[in-house]
């Protein structure tokens, strides 16, 4: 395995594919691979169809990730427990998918008490709302009494949904976001849902981690050449419908 002791720079004017190889990742720490460049769609959707994202906080410049392993979810592979099951037949919210992707990309960088500020900065939030309007970025919504209580977002490009953020104002509204997500990827035969860098909380949803390589090799077939994902759903949907594939 190729690994680097520096972070290469990207200026603005390079090419949007103007990245390192992904071998060439730090090791520590995890991932880092380069920095600067800019938020243009052109280089973001290069950027994830290489198994690159972008993550820093605001007065740092860009930086550019590819951490090993990565974390995955196998669309399908949700892991509803007993307890989720009975919460989601009980449940009276609605699913929206893009209604409001403004304002769940808002309320994604909204403080939280186990964080300290926020990575998704003013220039993201322009970049990925750019990216919704041009068709690649999507937006997946619980509603509860006409109020937005918890979501998610992030890029769909061929069968490869790149999760990038969730929030939730009401208890399970962001899993309710991925289950619903999940499933509905997985009957259009996603091959699977980036979940980026791993958390104990996305473990116990059924995430994984797979094998930088492997998870590269996913991306060739299936984000090569390039193309948007449209088949998602207009009227809102009950909650209490989904569950488990």
């Amino acid at each position: 395995m190729s690994t680097s002791n520096r972070v290469a720079w990207i200026s603005s004017s390079d090419p949007p594919d103007a990245f390192p190889d992904i071998e060439n990742a730090m090791r520590e720490p995890d991932g880092l691979l380069a920095a600067g460049g800019d938020l243009s769609s052109p280089r973001l959707l290069a950027a994830y169809g290489r198994g690159i994202f972008p993550w820093f906080d605001d007065g740092q410049p860009i930086l550019w990730w590819s951490p090993d392993p990565r974390c995955v979810m196998i669309p399908g592979d949700f892991y509803v427990s007993r307890r989720l099951k009975r919460d989601l037949r009980q449940s009276a919210a609605l699913i929206r998918f893009n209604y409001r992707f403004d304002e769940v990309i808002r309320s994604c960088a909204e403080p939280r008490m186990t964080q300290q500020g926020t990575w998704i900065t003013a220039n993201m939030i322009s970049s990925y709302c750019q990216l919704h309007e041009e068709g690649w970025a999507h937006s997946i919504e619980i509603w509860q009494d006409d109020a937005l209580v918890g979501g998610l977002y992030g890029l769909a490009i061929g069968s490869v949904f790149f999760g990038e953020s969730m929030f939730s104002r009401q208890d399970n509204a962001s899993k309710y976001a991925l289950l619903a997500l999940s499933s509905h990827l997985h009957d259009r035969s996603f091959e699977l849902i980036d979940c980026q860098v791993a958390s104990q909380h996305l473990l116990t949803l059924g995430a994984t981690m797979m094998p930088r390589q492997k998870f590269s090799r996913i991306l060739q077939s299936g984000c090569e050449p390039p193309s948007r994902f449209t088949d998602w759903p207009d009227s809102p949907l009950p909650v209490a419908k989904i569950g488990p594939v």
